[in-house]
């Protein structure tokens, strides 16, 4: 089920002013987009990159037509960010929030590079991989997952002001009390084709209650955007969308309403799913493949954990990129056979957090070498940029 080949130089105005499209390769097809022996529990090492080194991916050669592949160098979009978690783009033009989990800071990207603080979301409380999580954008309002002292939680925050003077306004409480831990919080949201609010929330050490449908633990969650259950939801009046997982932080959508996830395994194998409505995808009773003749949903892709630790995910065309943390790399599988992957950069820039579609037909990927689990190289973290290609 896994065909992984490795490639690369190694084997990266809020909507009611400026809501257009960020990437000629298609941002509406995208969203970004454990200490139990995690599969992103010890420090992942690497080659010394120094600031200004770049990088060159070259496309396989056996590449399928129509998939997507970074072709050229690697430019740095931005450095000095502190466990930077999840950036959306703001526009079309490079403009972009960035989340930092352990100083609570949302930051504002601009084209040239500059960093400015939008706000720091209150209540934060930060430890082991809790803190500010996941961002997601939604008409004219910032959605944040963050961790409190009750629990993690989703806000809504109204955005006053434009480009270059964005400031967090008057906080909402989309959902809060979900389940939290130094370790497994899940925290990757994302709006659907449907409109819909989806939120991965991780079983935060308490296994069993991926299996429990009445706790919200190990479950991908699906929310309007004013945090009311959809009438359409597999379970009449709960939230959960999904269950039976460990800990989902990538989420994203093919342009034919498949959804995709990234989850990290525990001791074996980490998984790319395909979700659907009610479906329950096993943990903790099985980790990747073997669960189907148990009424379990199996992994389309899975991978040593040593080999992965996949977190933040993008679809962009037909490629689903996946950033991967232990695996120090990007990894790159058709979202219309998603049984084979390859693998881009490994080694190069340290542990990858998340991936998302950049201007000019790019890709971005984003490092997470300061979150206490890496080993930091000269202007980490930083968003890495490199042009993608299409194979014919």
């Amino acid at each position: 089920m896994d065909t992984t080949r490795t490639t690369g130089a190694g084997t990266r105005a809020r909507a009611r002013r400026s809501r257009r499209t960020w990437s000629a390769v298609g941002l509406a097809a995208v969203a970004a987009l454990g200490l139990t022996a995690c599969s992103d529990d010890r420090a992942a090492t690497g080659p010394d990159d120094s600031a200004g080194q770049r990088s060159t991916a070259s496309p396989p050669a056996d590449l399928a037509a129509g998939q997507l592949a970074p072709d050229g160098q690697t430019t740095e979009v931005v450095s000095g960010l502190e466990a930077p978690w999840s950036v959306v783009p703001v526009g079309d033009d490079g403009d972009a929030f960035v989340s930092e989990r352990d100083s609570a800071r949302v930051l504002e990207l601009a084209a040239d590079g500059s960093t400015r603080e939008v706000g720091k979301v209150a209540g934060v409380r930060h430890g082991g991989e809790g803190g500010l999580l996941g961002l997601a954008l939604h008409d004219d309002d910032l959605f944040v997952y963050s961790t409190a002292e009750d629990g993690n939680r989703i806000e809504r925050y109204d955005l006053t002001g434009d480009t270059g003077s964005y400031r967090l306004g008057e906080a909402t409480t989309v959902i809060d009390g979900l389940p939290a831990n130094t370790f497994h919080d899940g925290g990757r949201i994302a709006f659907g084709p449907d409109g819909m609010l989806y939120a991965s929330v991780g079983d935060a050490g308490q296994r069993s209650e991926a299996q429990d449908r009445d706790s919200l633990a190990g479950k991908i969650l699906r929310l309007t955007p004013d945090g009311e259950v959809p009438d359409d939801n597999p379970f009449a009046g709960s939230p959960v969308w999904s269950l039976g997982h460990r800990n989902v932080q990538g989420m994203g959508w093919a342009e034919d309403g498949t959804m995709f996830a990234a989850e990290f395994g525990e001791n074996r194998f980490d998984e790319l799913n395909v979700i659907e409505p009610g479906k329950n995808h096993g943990w903790p009773e099985v980790e990747g493949t073997g669960g189907e003749d148990r009424g379990f949903v199996d992994p389309v892709q899975q991978w040593p954990t040593d080999d992965a630790s996949p977190s933040g995910l993008t679809v962009i065309g037909d490629t689903v990129f996946i950033a991967n943390l232990k695996g120090e790399s990007v990894r790159a599988v058709p979202a219309s056979d998603p049984s084979s992957s390859t693998v881009y950069f490994q080694g190069e820039h340290g542990r990858i957090r998340t991936v998302l579609p950049g201007p000019d037909d790019t890709l971005w990927f984003v490092t997470n070498n300061t979150d206490g689990r890496g080993d930091p190289r000269d202007g980490d973290d930083r968003i890495l940029s490199v042009p993608l290609t299409t194979a014919r």
